[in-house]
């Protein structure tokens, strides 16, 4: 296959391979279509990937688990992994990380539900020492801590843990990415390409009617592509654009596709 470079670029910056897999039906769990980075098949939470985001964040859940996740050495899955992620989202898209952490304390947290560790574990040392020892259970102490705090207490406590969690790693992400060759201030732009270049693949596996596809995502400071493998040899790419350089809108040049006969 051929290699169409659409912007002049220094060829010997660095690019990082991301290997993802798409199902028509993943057999998870869930029966979602869409996409997942072939380092997190297998995790219990993970569900399939399209496009679709949604009104606060300009980027689909893919392109979060790329540069939030692998590209800043978490792994996906566990909520301490979510909280490191989510601080990065909200740096790179200005989105604010409370709203997703209210959600996760809610619908887990409260519960006594905690993803890739004990629950005492990651609680903050301030809650679990006022847990009595009598108390057993992962339930039975966050009933504990709504009576003695309050819900809406226990809430806020929670979601400044997950804050505090999240901004501790800060320089050792930074330190990550520049090992691996990429620019992190250019990590919004960066997400842009993503996103545009996952909607025109997403676009052709609807079309389609793909069953399964795999192919790795090719992350640089200056390009982004992906490259399909199967059903199909597929390139598409886009540059990476800041917003103060584009002409007209931060999608601006539109990524170009290419496809090469099979061997």
């Amino acid at each position: 296959m051929h290699h169409h470079v659409l912007k002049t670029h220094d060829m010997s910056e660095a690019h990082i391979s991301v290997p993802v897999t798409y199902q028509r039906e993943w057999q998870d769990g869930f029966g979602a279509r869409g996409w997942k980075l072939d380092v997190s098949i297998g995790e219990p939470c993970v569900i399939a990937a399209t496009a679709e985001h949604g009104t606060r964040i300009p980027t689909s859940v893919l392109v979060h688990d790329i540069l939030d996740h692998y590209l800043c050495g978490f792994g996906i899955g566990g909520h301490r992994n979510e909280a490191m992620a989510l601080m990065q989202l909200a740096s790179r898209t200005g989105a604010d990380p409370r709203v997703d952490f209210r959600q996760i304390v809610d619908e887990d947290l409260i519960h006594g539900h905690c993803n890739g560790e004990p629950l005492h574990a990651f609680l903050p040392e301030a809650l679990t020492a006022l847990v009595p020892e009598h108390i057993r259970g992962d339930k039975a102490s966050m009933e504990f801590l709504v009576r003695e705090l309050g819900r809406d207490g226990l809430r806020g406590t929670l979601i400044e843990h997950f804050v505090t969690i999240g901004t501790a790693v800060q320089d050792q992400v930074v330190t990550h990415w520049r090992h691996l060759g990429l620019d992190y201030g250019r990590r919004s732009a960066m997400g842009i390409a993503l996103q545009r270049i996952l909607v025109q693949l997403d676009g052709l596996a609807r079309e389609h009617n793909w069953p399964y596809a795999h192919g790795r995502f090719v992350i640089g400071t200056h390009q982004c592509g992906v490259d399909i493998e199967i059903p199909e040899r597929i390139r598409i790419e886009s540059p990476v654009v800041d917003r103060d350089d584009a002409t007209d809108h931060p999608g601006y040049p539109p990524p170009r596709r290419r496809t090469a006969p099979g061997p």
